[in-house]
């Protein structure tokens, strides 16, 4: 292995520890969790590649054990507010802020054991809405986990439900190629924005899964990857049961 190459990942493992620690220090104790184990894992990949280098190999060493103790503490700490049901994380997503993805929100909560999604959103109406629903779904489909249902309850738009219909029927019908029921219902009363995972994560969006900006132009940077996308500001909280219910 290059030297180069060496280098690279060291880097990138300075760079996820470095954004572990500071998540750990904000209280976001499952996002660091995430990340101290991604960092990990570059720097034990660094220091099988340094053989020839025994004072690098000592350094790297001792820094693994302290990030692994660290991340031990930390997952006993979650383990036990979700234990006890008292585990509250908010994240606040300031104005005009990117790295906003679906992928970077809803990463940390999306176990191996995840099969089943529970969808609330009033707003998924409107064409980019209904592109947003969309995203949400393949980000689903490209996570490491088997989900195999999809529940959305959503109000029906009345100025066009043929428009929202025939996309969300699109929608189903993709889904199911790939192995996933959508469970589609409407509701002329929803007002609350919540999205529940059968692992037992709930994650609240103060927007629901609208809080993109529209971008400037078709060929701006943003437009295709989200995480470049510019957010309205919102909050999210984020919770954990033991008893997930069935919308």
């Amino acid at each position: 292995m290059s030297q180069n190459h060496v280098s690279g990942m060291e880097s990138s493992a300075i760079s996820v520890l470095k954004r572990a620690v500071e998540l750990d220090h904000s209280g976001r104790f499952q996002e660091s969790l995430v990340c101290y184990q991604e960092g990990i894992q570059l720097l034990m990949d660094v220091l099988k590649a340094s053989v020839k280098d025994d004072s690098k190999r000592g350094h790297y060493r001792e820094k693994i054990k302290g990030y692994m103790d660290r991340a031990e503490q930390i997952k006993s700490h979650v383990n036990q507010l979700k234990e006890d049901g008292k585990y509250h994380e908010q994240i606040r997503i300031s104005e005009d802020a990117t790295g906003h993805s679906y992928e970077s929100l809803f990463k940390p909560y999306m176990s191996s054991f995840l099969t089943e999604v529970w969808v609330e959103d009033p707003y998924i109406r409107h064409i980019h809405q209904l592109y947003n629903f969309l995203r949400f779904c393949e980000m689903l489909l490209k996570a490491p986990c088997k989900v195999k249902k999809v529940h959305l309850l959503t109000s029906q738009d009345e100025a066009d439900s043929g428009q929202q219909r025939g996309a969300l029927s699109e929608i189903k019908e993709s889904l199911s190629a790939q192995g996933v029921t959508l469970d589609l219902q409407y509701s002329s009363t929803i007002h609350d924005r919540e999205i529940r995972f059968d692992n037992g994560w709930i994650i609240k969006i103060g927007r629901g899964l609208d809080y993109f900006k529209r971008p400037k132009g078709r060929f701006s940077i943003g437009y295709c990857d989200y995480d470049l996308r510019q957010c309205h500001e919102t909050s999210v909280d984020i919770f954990h049961t033991k008893h997930t219910k069935t919308l």
